[in-house]
């Protein structure tokens, strides 16, 4: 519980102050974030905010995560080393994605494709890796399961090595992609990440306290490194509360792809290293429904395309955060209420993560 403490706490305190350094910095080397212009047009007020912000929200997390390791004298786990990997690989792959944005001054990065191809490389070296028996511990469990699960491995849904590693993939891609559509407003992917991690980080304890290695009957989670996850799940959370503090409305940076990707990862690895991979949909539930607005409006407009030679669309504009500022709401309004509907995933997914282990007593 120590290094759950320290990890948080050093991580809010580099961010909050690292986050300062960076405004200051990134402002005077002109790192200024490019808008879409078919975007609402209130945010072009924002054209020139400083951007890549993700930056100090990964080092901050890092160094939470070193710094609480090295006063406890405890060695790193291969889990928590391979959530670091993820987490530092998708945001390496958002930040040259924001560094295109700013050297060319465009809206736009990465190409799709290049896109893709980078987040595909670092889930599917995490995927072979977190699978691999060259990480099982002594009791022989490796970080990943190849078993589907929801609240815990589900046994009759054991998938073969190359499924499993392409349902990794998916997962990884899917959540990096939908945290990056709900970074569209100030404090709105930031403030939902911190409560999706904050509750990642009370599974990670309360697996750790019902390890099976302590009691080793059915009521037991079969998870590796449970105790150690919580520690990164501390970090980042205090990571984003410190970024929170300078990202709220009006956003004095922004933490642009290299952040939400990165963000998006470690859910993804969470998800992934608890063995609560259908969970993730509930507590993730916010950065689902931005997704499938997204490829709700998509669909909907080219079908009718085809159909009528028109395109219409479900939202005035998607991601559905756009939505409802184009209907006039105020920006503050819509992350508000965007934060409470993430309160209620949360509540609603630790509600039913704690009732399961109950009802099995």
């Amino acid at each position: 519980m120590r290094a759950i403490l320290l990890g948080g706490g050093v991580a809010l305190l580099v961010s909050l102050l690292g986050t300062r350094v960076a405004i200051t910095y990134f402002t005077r080397w002109g790192y200024g974030q490019e808008i879409r212009d078919d975007g609402p047009t209130s945010h072009h007020t924002k054209r020139g905010t400083p951007t890549m912000g993700g930056v100090v929200i990964i080092l901050a997390t890092v160094l939470g995560y070193v710094f609480a390791k090295l006063i406890t004298m405890d060695a790193p786990s291969a889990s928590a080393l391979l959530l670091l990997f993820l987490f530092v690989g998708m945001g390496l792959v958002g930040f040259l994605d924001d560094y295109i944005k700013i050297s060319r001054q465009r809206s736009l990065g990465l190409r799709s494709k290049a896109k893709m191809a980078g987040q595909t490389v670092v889930a599917v070296v995490f995927g072979v890796l977190a699978l691999s028996p060259w990480l099982e511990d002594d009791n022989g469990r490796t970080p990943a399961s190849e078993k589907i699960s929801f609240l815990r491995e589900i046994d009759w849904l054991a998938l073969p090595m190359i499924v499993a590693i392409a349902l990794i993939w998916l997962i990884v891609t899917a959540t990096s992609n939908g945290v990056n559509l709900t970074d569209g407003l100030d404090g709105l992917a930031t403030g939902a990440s911190v409560m999706v991690f904050g509750a990642y980080m009370l599974v990670n304890i309360w697996q750790s306290n019902q390890s099976c290695e302590l009691d080793p009957s059915g009521l037991c989670y079969n998870v590796r490194d449970p105790l150690d996850l919580a520690v990164i799940a501390a970090a980042v959370t205090g990571a984003c509360f410190g970024f929170l503090w300078w990202n709220a409305a009006p956003a004095a940076i922004f933490m642009g792809d290299t952040g939400s990707l990165a963000l998006g990862g470690a859910l993804a690895g969470f998800a992934i290293l608890t063995r609560t991979e259908l969970l993730l949909v509930i507590l993730g539930g916010l950065f689902v429904l931005e997704t499938f607005s997204v490829m709700l409006q998509v669909t909907w407009f080219k079908t009718t395309k085809k159909l009528t030679g028109t395109g219409r669309r479900v939202f005035r504009i998607a991601p559905i955060h756009h939505h409802f500022e184009m209907l006039g709401w105020e920006q503050v309004t819509v992350v508000i209420r965007f934060w409470i509907i993430t309160g209620l995933f949360v509540a609603t997914g630790l509600g039913i993560f704690y009732a399961e282990w109950v009802a099995r007593l």
